[in-house]
Parts: structure tokens; C-alpha cells; sequence
């Protein structure tokens, strides 16, 4: 297993010791650095280039979330995990819209902080699935990757069928499967094969992400699916 490359910064030289108490037992796991949240953050990250940067976040301060999103757009090759004494909705929509790959709370048991910076070290953002357990805070967050994507003009042509927008546009809109199958008159078994294809085209870990991802890119527009829902007022849940 290739060794997993870890920086931290907290305010706290004790929780950033323990820190290092508790991955030390994990040979494949390696704390390189650690500082105060300072000015200077970004430039020690990007001179030591690590795998994964746990930064934390308070409910007190923008802050963390600001270095959080410097380190996020300077250097996209390092996934940052941000960590908070109290997470909560909130908190969550700062740290998506930061470019966090997860948020987590500084009381997270050993095991399940290792299991976090292993998956963010491959790539995926276990952020997506605290979503998909708030689907008002998921819609927070597909509308403001919505206005961004508005903003943008050059936002490159979409790699979806168009009907494979479409089905993502009612999946957007809080339509299951069966729902979608009935109203294109097709079966749940060809959904189900046109959702399977949408991951793979946006690599997409699940439907959320999915649906955020077009958005962010002005692939889709929720508010053009407004039209289309039959009689009442359905409710959206990103599930």
C-alpha cells in the first residue's frame, strides 16, 4: 500500500500531537508537517505536497474555511478534510462550498479517521454522503453551484446525452426511479442503466454528486424541470 502523506493544521499543539499519537500506529500513514492556522498554511502545504491536509474549522471564525478553500484551489492535488469541534448543517454547506473533501468532527474515534484519509487519499469525497443525509443542505448547495455555473460562460459542453440530462433533471427534482420510468415510458431496468452510465461519465461516487457536479458545470438547469412534475407540489429529496 502506498503511503498516505498527512499535514496538520490546528490551533492546538495538544490535539495536533495527539493527532499524531493516533496515526503514528499506521505504518502506511504519514503526519509530514503541522502548524498553527496561519498566514502562511498554504505555502508550507505546497511545499510539502501532502496527500491529505486536515485543517480545522471553528463555528467562530471563517478562517479555517478560507484556508481550506486557498489550499483547495492552489493545490487540487491535496484533498483536505476539515475538522470541527461542533458540525453541523452549516458547517457542511461551508465546507462543500470551501472544496472540502470531508468534514469530521475532532471527537471522530481513531478507526474512522483513518478510514476517512484513506478514502479521501484515493480520491473519493465521503462529504457527499453527509449530503445525501440532509437533503436541505444538499439543495443549499446544488443552487449555489447553480447561480455559479449561471455566472459562468464557459463552461464546457456537457459529456451527457441529452436524455440522460433529462433523467438527471428529474433526479434533481426528488424523482425515483419508477416515478421517472412511468413519466418517460420507459422501464425502471433502462433508468437504472442510463443512472449507471451518468456516474461513470461525471465519475460520480452517487446520484447527489451527480446532480451537484452538472449543475456546477451549467449542464443542467433545476429550474427548466419546474414545468414538467404533474398535478401537486412534489417534495425534493436527493435519495
Amino acid at each position: 500500500m502506498k503511503q498516505l502523506t498527512v499535514f496538520i493544521a490546528d490551533n492546538q499543539p495538544i490535539f495536533r500531537q495527539g493527532l499524531r499519537q493516533v496515526l503514528s500506529p499506521y505504518s502506511h500513514i504519514e503526519v509530514i508537517g503541522e502548524c498553527d492556522l496561519t498566514q502562511d498554511v498554504c505555502n508550507i502545504v505546497g511545499s510539502l505536497s501532502p496527500d491529505v491536509a486536515l485543517v480545522e474549522v471553528t463555528p467562530f471564525s471563517r478562517d479555517g474555511f478560507g484556508i481550506v478553500r486557498q489550499i483547495a484551489v492552489r493545490y487540487p492535488g491535496v484533498a483536505v478534510v476539515a475538522l470541527s469541534s461542533s458540525p453541523n448543517d452549516d458547517q457542511l454547506f461551508q465546507a462543500v462550498k470551501s472544496g472540502a473533501a470531508a468534514l469530521v468532527g475532532r471527537n471522530i474515534i481513531p478507526g474512522e479517521l483513518v478510514d476517512i484519509l484513506l478514502r479521501v487519499g484515493r480520491g473519493e469525497r465521503p462529504i457527499d454522503l453527509n449530503l445525501l443525509d440532509r437533503p436541505n443542505t444538499a439543495l443549499e448547495v446544488i443552487n449555489l453551484f447553480r447561480h455559479m455555473a449561471l455566472r459562468d460562460r464557459g463552461a464546457l459542453l456537457t459529456p451527457l446525452s441529452p436524455r440522460e440530462l433529462e433523467i438527471l433533471g428529474y433526479v434533481a427534482n426528488g424523482y425515483a426511479n419508477k416515478r421517472i420510468a412511468i413519466i418517460l415510458e420507459l422501464s425502471a431496468q433502462t433508468i437504472k442503466n442510463h443512472l449507471t452510465s451518468i456516474l461513470r461519465k461525471l465519475d460520480a461516487n452517487d446520484r447527489t454528486q451527480a446532480v451537484v457536479l452538472a449543475v456546477r458545470k451549467g449542464w443542467l438547469s433545476l429550474g427548466g424541470f419546474a414545468g414538467k412534475r404533474e398535478e401537486g407540489q412534489l417534495h425534493a429529496e436527493l435519495v
